[in-house]
């Protein structure tokens, strides 16, 4: 029985050291990412010293700061980022990513959400001769962008599962001899890994000199580091094997640097030109709700938000865990009075289509959907994004939150979160490289009740702190919080997870908690000054697996994996009460949804104006009259939300005057209806009718310019 102590001592120190190991390898780790990035900036620095003995071939040598100087396509590029695409200046970056692949390089972008990464090619694509080839991982994705580029009269075609054998022949004669109108073609990787005859008919094209660019759009999946690695981006690499000489930008909002790494290698684009803008979204809201364990209450919650919050029919998307939740969740929406419908893989690809079409055009409200909905949706005026459960990590949630506010207007971010929701998901991540440290990250984030929301992706993705401005919880809140000596508490939950481990017994987190509260109540610890709620016991549980006191542990069933948690490598020194642990407990209730722990109504700002408002209806009935002609249009390709607002502002009344506003395009195909209201507006304003309208313009005159 000694011999047996002496090993197990042995064995709980080994696993202590082994954890310190673990800690010194992370060490390594972090600087042998930034040693590779070191070497990539050199060997990227080597190359541009190289160009500077060459002239190029528009007679000057280009270096990394160069890009966003004078070329000869800036005319080009003006005109037709304005009268085409209806965009009246470049964002951050853009106009230098432009430059870069117009100049025959590589890029790798890295650009938040709504930040403009689809012009970065769809412009190059345009002024370039020849066919661009935009890979994409989501059908949903690929209509939005194949329909937004038909209404600004770009010929851009869709050759997927979907595609009808007419349009089919048309591409492959389009690819194979240049017949035919084709501009931009967007694929699947499927494609790419399993078409042979799409292969020899893209080689075709490239032989011929019509293949411009190569667009890897969501780049992230290629690398199975990334939060939602997928096996076919795996083979992309192909393209830039088989087409050298082809400039290939690959795009995404997120990748840490071991993840631009992997692709970089993936793609085969070492010499590429990266461009990393921010991560910081300053219109978005973030916010964690305490999640009821009664599920009709979550519902009610969800449905009283967006009711109160959102009563002008604004769009938003509720994520679920599982595909048969998200069908829960949106009929109980609906039965709530809430214009819901569900989206998930399981679903037929027509369903998904017509449910995705309405929810665009602004039929329905909230879509309810898993992530197999989202990535990458074009869609900008979503103002609210709800997470119902735990995302897998910070990757997920920053892109799946980000589909929030993409027309730079006030949005929100809301998680609801319970500790008890961690094992459910670390059971369905744990195999993955990194699935649990990933999750963890996340966790940490909801279970935080003082530090910045936004601070933590900063901090996260390596960027530099910024001022969160009051646009989360935690910096708004004027909640009192109060910190409660758990070290006892702690103490009996390790003694509970040994006494079972000497019994060869395992317990799962809710299990845990009911046996901590018996042994509790056992040795007379019950008083109402040191007693915690069922949810903070799970809190407290969840914070001593983030500080390695103890540890998740799996183990499979023939139906399921389940998710136990057992002593971590620090265990010891929590037992012996040397490690001092806080628990921050909210004072007042966490229902309360009121004060800072809210986007105000202020900040929100109403946007719409009486003008605003009929121009949005007017864009509203040129899409579905469009719809009905058998073209499928969203109202914001019409009229995006930012043409709304400086049209509102300068109230155009000729071809002339809009056509400054909003370019040449969309004033020949939409510029009669536009001038005909403002006509009617401007009169009716004059007469004292429109009033109130002038006020409010008046008022949000300013905001709206700025922005």
């Amino acid at each position: 029985m000694e011999d047996e102590e002496n090993i197990e001592e042995e064995l709980f120190l080994v696993e202590s050291q082994l954890h310190d190991i673990q800690g010194q390898i992370k060490t390594l780790l972090d600087r042998q990412e930034e040693l590779y990035e070191r070497q990539l900036q050199l060997k990227a620095l080597l190359e541009v010293s190289k160009m500077s003995r060459n002239k190029s071939n528009y007679g000057s040598s280009v270096t990394l700061e160069d890009w966003s100087g004078s070329f000869p396509w800036d005319s080009q590029a003006d005109d037709t980022r304005f009268n085409v695409f209806g965009i009246t200046s470049y964002r951050s970056n853009q106009r230098e990513i432009i430059n870069t692949v117009m100049s025959g390089k590589d890029v790798l972008v890295i650009m938040a959400a709504g930040g403009g990464k689809s012009l970065c090619y769809q412009l190059p694509a345009v002024l370039c001769n020849g066919i661009a080839l935009v890979v994409s991982p989501l059908l949903s994705l690929i209509q939005d962008q194949v329909m937004g580029l038909a209404a600004l009269g770009i010929p851009a075609y869709m050759l997927t599962s979907t595609t009808n054998k007419e349009v089919e022949k048309f591409i492959y004669r389009a690819l194979d001899k240049g017949e035919g109108e084709l501009k931009i073609l967007y694929v699947t990787p499927e494609k790419i890994s399993k078409s042979k005859r799409f292969m020899s008919k893209l080689e075709k094209c490239h032989h011929a000199g019509r293949l411009s660019l190569v667009a890897v759009d969501e780049a992230h999946c290629c690398s199975q580091w990334g939060h939602d690695f997928r096996p076919d981006y795996k083979n992309l690499g192909i393209l830039k094997i088989q087409f050298p000489s082809v400039p290939m930008i690959a795009l995404t909002a997120t990748a840490t640097s071991k993840v631009q790494m992997d692709l970089i290698e993936m793609l085969h684009i070492p010499k590429c030109v990266k461009f990393v803008s921010t991560v910081n979204r300053p219109n978005l809201f973030y916010k964690v709700y305490e999640k009821s364990p009664v599920g009709k209450v979550v519902i009610d919650e969800i449905a009283n938000f967006i009711s109160e919050s959102y009563p002008n029919n604004e769009s938003g998307i509720v994520y679920c865990f599982s595909r048969r939740e998200c069908e829960q969740v949106a009929k109980e929406l609906c039965d709530r009075g809430i214009s819901a419908e569900h989206y998930h893989a399981d679903m037929d690809i027509i369903a998904r289509e017509k449910i995705h079409m309405r929810w665009s055009q602004g039929k329905s409200q909230v879509i309810v959907g898993t992530v197999a909905f989202g990535m990458g949706i074009n869609k900008p005026d979503v103002r609210f994004v709800i997470h119902h459960s735990l995302s897998k990590s910070m990757e997920t949630y920053y892109q799946e939150s980000g589909r929030a506010g993409r027309d730079g207007l006030s949005s929100e971010c809301v998680l609801y979160y319970r500790p008890g929701d961690v094992p459910r998901q670390s059971s369905m991540v744990f195999y993955e490289n990194c699935g649990l440290q990933n999750l963890y990250d996340i966790v940490r984030y909801c279970q935080s009740k003082r530090s910045c929301r936004r601070g933590a992706f900063f901090q996260h993705f390596g960027e530099a702190l910024q001022d969160c401005n009051g646009m989360c919880d935690n910096c708004a809140s004027s909640i009192e919080l109060k910190e409660i000596d758990a070290t006892n508490h702690t103490k009996i939950v390790v003694s509970v997870l040994r006494d079972l481990k000497l019994n060869d017994q395992r317990a799962t987190l809710l299990q845990l908690v009911d046996k901590f509260k018996a042994k509790w109540k056992g040795l007379g610890y019950s008083n109402k000054d040191v007693d915690l709620k069922r949810e903070e016991i799970e809190q407290l549980i969840v914070q001593l697996i983030l500080d390695h006191v103890l540890k998740e542990e799996f183990q499979h069933t023939a139906y399921s994996t389940n998710a136990y948690v057992t002593l971590g490598p620090l265990w010891k020194p929590a037992l012996q009460g040397n490690r001092p642990v806080k628990l921050e407990i909210a004072v007042e209730s966490s229902q309360d949804r009121g004060g800072g722990g809210r986007l105000s109504k202020g900040a929100k700002r109403s946007w719409m104006s009486d003008l605003e408002a009929k121009l949005d209806e007017l864009r509203r009935e040129l899409s579905s009259s469009s719809s009905n002609r058998g073209i499928s249009i969203f109202p914001h390709a019409v009229l995006s939300s930012e043409q709304i607002s400086l049209l509102s502002c300068q109230k155009p009344t000729t071809e002339a005057e809009l056509e400054k506003v909003i370019g040449k395009v969309k004033t020949e195909k939409y510029g009669g209806r536009i001038i005909e209201l403002m006509r009617s507006y401007v009169t009716d304003a004059r007469a004292g009718n429109g009033a109130d309208a002038s006020k409010r313009n008046k008022k949000d005159k300013d905001v709206v310019c700025g922005e």
